[in-house]
């Protein structure tokens, strides 16, 4: 599998269009049809792509922390605990990571040791994301349009995993099941973004 394949393959997995991506990569939609096409090997936007595609630069030139079907496959030196979503809306409140008694992840990519993984709960983000897929957040990580993210809303005592889009001085949360009732949440002071989601997979 080359860069190519990889960047599609991964668009795909996120159910993004070549459009959605190419915005959230600050890029345009000619140039990422080259990139897909395998017309262009060595894209100079490489890192706005891997944050596009919530991966690394390295995962999509040369496959370091490849996926397969969402699974995990590769980790980097980090362990990070699993929270709940009610810890994950807390977390810029906590100090230190918590260890003791908490089940401990790999991470694949490189993050910031305040790192966190969740489970993606209920069904606003399918089909690209499912019950039970881990999301490895990243509370160090700028977030940019299109970004997956973890965001506490003031009148909810946990958080959500929504996409962050960003329209001009708007800025609204987006749900990705074309079936779900309220696909976007306008935030305008009321909401707060726990962190980024810089990684996605199952559990082994």
């Amino acid at each position: 599998m080359d860069i190519a394949e990889r960047i599609k393959k991964r668009r795909l997995q996120l159910g993004l269009t070549q459009a959605e991506l190419a915005e959230a990569a600050l890029t345009s939609q000619t140039a990422l049809q080259k990139i897909e096409a395998g017309l262009t090997k060595s894209p100079r936007n490489i890192k706005q792509l891997a944050a596009a595609l919530n991966t690394s630069p390295e995962f999509l030139q040369f496959g370091v922390g490849d996926i397969d079907n969402g699974v995990v496959v590769a980790a980097a030196n980090n362990y990070l605990p699993l929270v709940s979503m009610v810890q994950a809306g807390a977390w810029s409140e906590i100090q230190e990571p918590p260890v003791s008694d908490t089940k401990l992840y790999p991470c694949p990519v490189n993050c910031s040791k305040y790192s966190f993984v969740v489970r993606v709960e209920g069904d606003s983000m399918m089909n690209a994301f499912v019950p039970g897929d881990l999301l490895y957040v990243d509370p160090e990580s700028q977030p940019i349009n299109g970004s997956f993210v973890i965001a506490r809303l003031d009148d909810e005592n946990q958080a959500t995993f929504k996409q962050l889009i960003i329209d001009g001085n708007k800025k609204y949360l987006k749900a990705l099941n074309p079936d779900w009732p309220n696909k976007f949440i306008e935030i305008n002071g009321n909401c707060t973004v726990v962190g980024k989601v810089v990684f996605a997979g199952k559990e082994l």
